[in-house]
Protein backbone atom coordinates (compact mmCIF):
# COMPACT_ATOMS: atom_id res chain seq x y z
CA UNK A 1 0.00 0.00 0.00
CA UNK A 2 3.00 2.26 1.04
CA UNK A 3 4.24 1.90 -2.68
CA UNK A 4 0.69 2.13 -4.33
CA UNK A 5 0.72 5.74 -2.85
CA UNK A 6 3.98 6.58 -3.54
CA UNK A 7 3.34 5.66 -7.24
CA UNK A 8 0.48 8.04 -7.33
CA UNK A 9 1.48 10.83 -5.64
CA UNK A 10 4.19 10.91 -8.45
CA UNK A 11 1.85 9.86 -11.43
CA UNK A 12 -0.61 13.49 -9.70
CA UNK A 13 3.03 15.27 -9.45
CA UNK A 14 4.52 14.55 -12.78
CA UNK A 15 2.01 13.20 -15.27
CA UNK A 16 -1.41 14.79 -14.71
CA UNK A 17 -0.98 17.64 -13.01
CA UNK A 18 1.14 19.37 -15.78
CA UNK A 19 -2.00 18.24 -17.87
CA UNK A 20 -4.95 19.71 -15.68
CA UNK A 21 -4.93 22.45 -18.23
CA UNK A 22 -5.69 20.59 -21.38
CA UNK A 23 -9.53 20.85 -20.45
CA UNK A 24 -9.28 24.76 -20.24
CA UNK A 25 -7.49 24.75 -23.76
CA UNK A 26 -10.33 22.75 -24.87
CA UNK A 27 -13.15 24.84 -23.65
CA UNK A 28 -11.69 27.61 -25.15
CA UNK A 29 -11.29 25.63 -28.70
CA UNK A 30 -15.04 25.10 -28.62
CA UNK A 31 -16.08 28.70 -27.77
CA UNK A 32 -14.23 30.36 -30.30
CA UNK A 33 -15.52 27.81 -32.86
CA UNK A 34 -19.31 28.55 -31.40
CA UNK A 35 -18.33 32.29 -31.44
CA UNK A 36 -16.68 31.92 -35.25
CA UNK A 37 -19.97 31.04 -36.91
CA UNK A 38 -21.98 33.41 -39.12
CA UNK A 39 -25.46 34.37 -37.63
CA UNK A 40 -27.29 32.43 -39.87
CA UNK A 41 -25.35 29.02 -38.97
CA UNK A 42 -25.76 30.28 -34.86
CA UNK A 43 -29.13 31.08 -35.20
CA UNK A 44 -30.15 27.50 -36.85
CA UNK A 45 -28.47 26.10 -33.88
CA UNK A 46 -30.11 27.59 -31.17
CA UNK A 47 -33.61 26.93 -33.23
CA UNK A 48 -32.69 23.49 -33.25
CA UNK A 49 -32.26 23.28 -29.65
CA UNK A 50 -35.42 24.90 -28.67
CA UNK A 51 -36.95 22.68 -31.27
CA UNK A 52 -35.49 19.75 -29.49
CA UNK A 53 -36.36 20.74 -26.22
CA UNK A 54 -39.61 21.50 -26.81
CA UNK A 55 -40.39 18.19 -28.45
CA UNK A 56 -38.94 16.87 -25.06
CA UNK A 57 -41.35 18.64 -22.93
CA UNK A 58 -44.07 17.61 -25.05
CA UNK A 59 -43.56 13.86 -25.31
CA UNK A 60 -43.05 14.21 -21.06
CA UNK A 61 -46.01 15.81 -20.26
CA UNK A 62 -47.91 14.20 -22.98
CA UNK A 63 -49.25 17.48 -23.84
CA UNK A 64 -50.12 16.42 -27.82
CA UNK A 65 -48.87 19.78 -29.19
CA UNK A 66 -48.83 20.34 -33.39
CA UNK A 67 -46.15 21.06 -34.93
CA UNK A 68 -46.94 24.75 -35.24
CA UNK A 69 -47.23 25.07 -31.66
CA UNK A 70 -44.11 23.30 -31.44
CA UNK A 71 -42.54 26.06 -34.04
CA UNK A 72 -44.23 28.53 -31.27
CA UNK A 73 -42.83 27.49 -27.66
CA UNK A 74 -39.23 26.87 -29.51
CA UNK A 75 -39.46 30.43 -31.51
CA UNK A 76 -40.51 31.87 -27.96
CA UNK A 77 -37.96 30.62 -25.90
CA UNK A 78 -34.83 30.71 -28.01
CA UNK A 79 -33.31 33.98 -26.47
CA UNK A 80 -33.29 32.53 -23.35
CA UNK A 81 -31.51 29.27 -25.25
CA UNK A 82 -28.87 31.25 -26.38
CA UNK A 83 -28.18 33.47 -22.78
CA UNK A 84 -28.23 29.18 -20.86
CA UNK A 85 -25.82 28.44 -23.40
CA UNK A 86 -23.74 31.43 -22.58
CA UNK A 87 -23.84 30.71 -18.80
CA UNK A 88 -23.33 27.02 -19.29
CA UNK A 89 -20.12 27.21 -21.82
CA UNK A 90 -18.49 29.97 -19.80
CA UNK A 91 -19.61 28.06 -15.97
CA UNK A 92 -17.60 25.15 -18.05
CA UNK A 93 -14.54 27.07 -18.53
CA UNK A 94 -13.81 28.53 -15.37
CA UNK A 95 -14.07 24.99 -13.75
CA UNK A 96 -11.34 23.92 -16.49
CA UNK A 97 -9.57 27.10 -15.52
CA UNK A 98 -9.42 27.23 -11.95
CA UNK A 99 -8.96 23.37 -11.04
CA UNK A 100 -5.64 23.66 -12.49
CA UNK A 101 -4.64 26.67 -10.45
CA UNK A 102 -6.30 24.88 -7.27
CA UNK A 103 -4.17 21.89 -7.77
CA UNK A 104 -1.27 24.58 -7.98
CA UNK A 105 -2.04 25.63 -4.68
CA UNK A 106 -3.69 28.65 -5.67
CA UNK A 107 -6.73 29.23 -3.59
CA UNK A 108 -9.01 31.19 -1.64
CA UNK A 109 -9.63 34.76 -3.30
CA UNK A 110 -6.30 34.73 -5.07
CA UNK A 111 -8.31 31.84 -7.41
CA UNK A 112 -11.69 33.55 -7.18
CA UNK A 113 -9.51 37.00 -8.91
CA UNK A 114 -6.81 34.99 -11.01
CA UNK A 115 -9.92 32.20 -12.60
CA UNK A 116 -12.62 35.24 -12.58
CA UNK A 117 -10.25 37.92 -14.30
CA UNK A 118 -9.04 35.02 -17.04
CA UNK A 119 -12.44 34.38 -17.97
CA UNK A 120 -13.99 37.77 -18.08
CA UNK A 121 -11.21 38.82 -20.28
CA UNK A 122 -11.66 35.99 -22.60
CA UNK A 123 -15.19 36.52 -22.67
CA UNK A 124 -14.33 40.27 -23.66
CA UNK A 125 -12.04 39.21 -26.33
CA UNK A 126 -14.80 36.86 -27.57
CA UNK A 127 -16.95 38.93 -27.97
CA UNK A 128 -14.94 41.48 -30.21
CA UNK A 129 -13.69 38.37 -32.15
CA UNK A 130 -17.43 38.40 -32.98
CA UNK A 131 -17.79 41.43 -34.10
CA UNK A 132 -15.93 40.41 -37.47
CA UNK A 133 -18.08 37.56 -37.76
CA UNK A 134 -20.68 38.29 -40.57
CA UNK A 135 -24.15 38.39 -38.64
CA UNK A 136 -22.58 38.76 -35.55
CA UNK A 137 -22.10 42.26 -33.00
CA UNK A 138 -20.50 42.37 -29.61
CA UNK A 139 -22.70 42.78 -26.61
CA UNK A 140 -21.07 43.60 -23.25
CA UNK A 141 -24.49 42.27 -21.95
CA UNK A 142 -23.44 39.25 -22.89
CA UNK A 143 -20.11 39.24 -21.34
CA UNK A 144 -22.36 40.16 -18.27
CA UNK A 145 -24.51 36.96 -18.31
CA UNK A 146 -21.06 34.83 -19.24
CA UNK A 147 -19.63 36.25 -15.95
CA UNK A 148 -23.02 34.31 -13.73
CA UNK A 149 -21.17 31.13 -15.24
CA UNK A 150 -17.93 32.23 -14.81
CA UNK A 151 -18.19 32.53 -10.64
CA UNK A 152 -20.64 30.04 -10.29
CA UNK A 153 -18.05 27.44 -11.86
CA UNK A 154 -15.14 28.89 -9.56
CA UNK A 155 -17.45 28.43 -6.17
CA UNK A 156 -18.32 25.12 -7.02
CA UNK A 157 -14.61 23.81 -8.05
CA UNK A 158 -13.84 25.98 -4.78
CA UNK A 159 -16.07 23.41 -2.70
CA UNK A 160 -15.63 20.11 -5.08
CA UNK A 161 -12.00 20.20 -4.37
CA UNK A 162 -12.14 21.47 -0.43
CA UNK A 163 -14.12 18.44 -0.02
CA UNK A 164 -11.96 16.11 -2.14
CA UNK A 165 -8.72 17.31 -0.32
CA UNK A 166 -10.17 16.72 3.10
CA UNK A 167 -11.40 13.34 2.03
CA UNK A 168 -10.36 10.84 -0.67
CA UNK A 169 -7.25 12.81 -1.47
CA UNK A 170 -6.69 13.64 2.27
CA UNK A 171 -3.34 11.35 2.03
CA UNK A 172 -1.82 12.25 -1.28
CA UNK A 173 -2.11 16.18 -0.80
CA UNK A 174 0.37 18.29 0.56
CA UNK A 175 -1.30 19.40 3.59
CA UNK A 176 -2.29 15.67 4.76
CA UNK A 177 1.36 15.20 4.58
CA UNK A 178 1.82 17.91 6.53
CA UNK A 179 -0.55 17.25 9.42
CA UNK A 180 0.25 13.26 9.60
CA UNK A 181 4.08 14.69 10.18
CA UNK A 182 3.16 16.91 12.97
CA UNK A 183 0.53 14.02 14.37
CA UNK A 184 3.61 12.06 14.25
CA UNK A 185 6.42 14.53 15.79
CA UNK A 186 2.95 15.73 18.20
CA UNK A 187 2.85 11.76 19.10
CA UNK A 188 6.54 11.42 19.50
CA UNK A 189 6.82 14.37 22.17
CA UNK A 190 3.70 13.10 23.93
CA UNK A 191 5.69 9.67 24.45
CA UNK A 192 8.73 11.16 25.82
CA UNK A 193 6.58 13.06 28.40
CA UNK A 194 4.75 9.93 29.74
CA UNK A 195 8.38 8.15 29.63
CA UNK A 196 9.75 10.73 31.70
CA UNK A 197 6.74 11.18 33.80
CA UNK A 198 6.94 6.93 34.63
CA UNK A 199 10.73 7.26 34.92
CA UNK A 200 11.84 10.47 36.73
CA UNK A 201 15.60 11.57 37.00
CA UNK A 202 17.01 12.14 40.00
CA UNK A 203 17.54 16.21 41.26
CA UNK A 204 20.70 16.79 39.76
CA UNK A 205 21.10 20.05 41.83
CA UNK A 206 21.59 17.75 44.45
CA UNK A 207 25.03 16.13 45.21
CA UNK A 208 24.23 12.20 46.09
CA UNK A 209 20.71 11.94 45.09
CA UNK A 210 19.41 8.44 44.36
CA UNK A 211 16.97 7.79 41.45
CA UNK A 212 13.62 6.95 42.39
CA UNK A 213 13.49 4.21 39.26
CA UNK A 214 15.23 2.33 36.67
CA UNK A 215 15.21 3.24 32.88
CA UNK A 216 11.98 1.64 31.67
CA UNK A 217 14.15 -0.17 28.97
CA UNK A 218 17.37 -1.16 29.86
CA UNK A 219 16.72 -1.30 33.55
CA UNK A 220 19.74 0.13 34.54
CA UNK A 221 20.44 3.26 36.64
CA UNK A 222 20.77 6.65 35.33
CA UNK A 223 24.07 7.75 35.82
CA UNK A 224 24.24 10.54 38.42
CA UNK A 225 27.18 13.56 38.77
Amino acid sequence: MKYFKMFLKKLLRYVLKPLSFLPALMMMFVIFNFSAQDGTASSSVSSTVSVRFVQVCDRVLDRGWSDAQIAHYAERIEHYVRKLAHVTEYFLLAVAVSFPLYVYRLRGWRLVLAAGLFCVCFAGLDEWHQSFVPGRSPSPRDVAIDSIGIFAGIELTRLICFIGRKTIFRPLSIDGRQEEEERQDDGEDSFRERRDYRNPLPDRGKRGAEPAYTHRYTGELPIVK
